[in-house]
């Protein structure tokens, strides 16, 4: 069994086991930190949203509390000038390269963007960066669902989720700003592999893929 630790996140004293990662620690003890990447069943985090910063005491600069795992004695702030700075500054380049449209979106009142807005009020449509829609074509061709890439964050989440329950239809192409999540071949999803679990559009945390 697991050594048992005792942290302090924003003034409170949590028990938990030591190496837990910090931000299923947090979430756990209903202390909310952004994310949009973080996998609890993966092993390795890849820590590619820029979301989950927190202040760790000892610490020179803000760390992402999906790569921390806990010990004892550690104190953790979710809230700082400077954490507050960089989550604010990834939410905005998230939301530069998403399409606003809440209102006809599946997730509306279930999106994670909407939820990091709400607790950390920042402005879901950007003030200091364009919005750089790319007008991609939505992708209809499955029978229960769609999947609408202007909407997609690239959290990867319906990746890993397609690799654990599906075909592993799904993976990253391209780079920086062409990056997406497509098909072997770019084949559209319901010429392609694809079994239709549904596993991707459980996890997609913005409504980028929505069943029919």
């Amino acid at each position: 069994m697991a050594e048992t630790v005792t942290l302090t996140i924003d003034g409170r004293q949590i028990h938990a086991a030591q190496g837990e990662i910090l931000l299923w620690v947090a979430l756990d003890n209903d202390i909310y930190i952004p994310h949009l990447c973080a996998d609890r069943e993966e092993e390795h985090p890849t820590a590619s949203c820029r979301l989950c910063f927190v202040e760790v005491e000892g610490r020179p600069a803000p760390v992402p509390a999906c790569t921390l795992p806990v010990t004892e004695g550690l104190v953790v702030k979710t809230r700082s000038p400077q954490v507050d700075g960089l989550v604010a500054a990834g939410f905005e380049l998230i939301m530069s390269n998403h399409r606003l449209d809440c209102k006809n979106c599946s997730a509306n009142g279930n999106c994670e963007l909407q939820r990091i807005a709400k607790t950390r009020k920042l402005r879901l449509k950007p003030k200091n960066l364009p919005v750089l829609d790319k007008n991609l074509p939505v992708d209809d061709s499955a029978t229960t669902f769609a999947y609408d890439p202007n909407k997609c964050v690239l959290c990867g989440q319906c990746i890993r989720a397609c690799r654990r329950s599906g075909n592993g239809t799904l993976g990253f192409a391209r780079r920086g700003y062409l990056r997406v999540v497509t098909t072997f071949g770019d084949m559209p999803l319901g010429e392609s592999n694809c079994t239709e679990c549904g596993a991707c559009v459980k996890v997609c945390p913005v409504g980028a893929l929505a069943k029919k």
